[in-house]
């Protein structure tokens, strides 16, 4: 509610600035043009992982996950790495922090583990790994318009190095910091008793739908290569939601909700769209160089990445984005640009979405996590991250 009530502030601020002539009407046209499809593929993708995840897809891959760690707590936690590592690359950062949080958390309640250090990897590798492909995050798909619509496989060349080092400083910083818990041995279940639908608890709860589960596990198969394929990322994942909503109508009709759309995120993006672009009008870019630097050198790349990640954690990663966008005028310093403002993002709740998003998940689920020792991790995570990341650029001459 909070969200949607922000973003019908930014939309009524938005309407004043096209209203005295901030905003031109051809540069509204321009920005619609650009950012539908966008938000077009954002519910898409909003709905497709909802009613997978209804389905039972991401218990069920957690579930055997705990099954393959052997009782090992650092196997099971770097399973659980890369399957967020996964979900944020393929399916967004979004959809890591929504729905993989509460699963990590039920299963490592299940095999007696404590929750901080799976829940810490959840939330860093949320923002940290979606550097990789345009559709990883929101700001990666802004960009993708800037470069000139790059393919997806031209983005990932760009990203690979520093997408990786984003991936690994976080998880080297949580097996050092936590290598105690790390070390605690689980009781392992035999495969054979795992229910995809049955978290800790719920015994009583009904047998899963294993046609439900076997469509939506098939339609998320096909959509990954086709979201990656160069077509643009709002038709597959359009057809996705269009071929799951049958299948829901069919077995389970009740799901069909209107709250599957994400109104509250509509808003407020359409509304910071709107506020950024005029702002981009009235000259923030131009008093945001003076600490981004404009040369492509390795400390110039650091200063647009810090500033990103400044930018992100006093603000929040997209208008960070959104104000530093006319700044980065070549692929690498587009790509120092994203490194700040979706690896920096980790020290205030606000920085990104999926942060509080990953937070209002653990409340409900009474794991405690004080802001103020997140702050704390965050402040030495973020900036290792991103320097390491821009180092990782410079060195492999992007």
């Amino acid at each position: 509610m909070r969200l949607a009530i922000i973003g019908a502030v930014l939309l009524a601020a938005g309407a004043v600035a096209i209203a005295t002539g901030a905003l031109p009407f051809a540069d509204l046209a321009a920005l619609v043009d650009r950012v539908a499809p966008i938000l077009l593929f954002v519910v898409a993708m909003t709905v497709v992982t909802e009613l997978c995840s209804e389905a039972g897809v991401f218990l069920w891959t957690a579930r055997r996950l705990r099954y393959w760690g052997r009782g090992y707590s650092i196997l099971l936690w770097l399973f659980l790495a890369v399957f967020a590592t996964l979900s944020t690359v393929f399916l967004s950062l979004d959809t890591t922090a929504v729905l993989l949080t509460p699963v990590v958390v039920s299963v490592t309640r299940q095999a007696g583990l404590p929750a901080l250090p799976f829940a810490l990897t959840t939330v860093w590798l949320a923002n940290t790994a979606s550097l990789l492909l345009p559709i990883s995050n929101l700001t990666n798909l802004l960009a993708q318009h800037s470069l000139g619509g790059i393919t997806p496989g031209g983005f990932a060349g760009l990203m690979w190095a520093p997408s990786l080092a984003a991936v690994l400083v976080p998880l080297l910083f949580i097996g050092i910091v936590f290598r105690r818990d790390l070390r605690n041995r689980y009781s392992r279940i035999p495969l054979g008793r795992i229910r995809p639908d049955q978290p800790a608890g719920a015994e009583s709860r009904p047998a899963a739908d294993r046609i439900l589960l076997g469509c939506s596990a098939v339609v998320l198969v096909l959509l990954l290569p086709a979201l990656v394929s160069g077509i643009p990322v709002w038709i597959p994942a359009l057809a996705g939601a269009v071929v799951l909503g049958v299948v829901f109508a069919l077995r389970r009709r009740r799901v069909l909700k209107v709250s599957l759309i994400p109104w509250s995120l509509l808003l407020f993006a359409s509304g910071l769209f709107l506020v950024m672009e005029a702002a981009r009008h009235l000259g923030a870019p131009v008093l945001l160089s003076q600490l981004a630097g404009q040369g492509q050198g390795f400390m110039d790349l650091v200063r647009l990445a810090a500033t990103g990640a400044a930018g992100s954690n006093v603000l929040n990663n997209l208008p960070a984005y959104l104000l530093a966008e006319p700044l980065a005028g070549t692929p690498v310093r587009m790509a120092a640009l994203l490194i700040g403002v979706n690896a920096g993002p980790i020290i205030t709740p606000w920085a990104s979405l999926a942060t509080l998003l990953w937070h209002d998940r653990l409340m409900r689920m009474n794991v405690l996590i004080t802001w103020k020792g997140y702050a704390i991790f965050g402040l030495i995570v973020a900036p290792l991250t991103v320097f390491a990341a821009v180092a990782v650029l410079a060195a492999t001459g992007q």
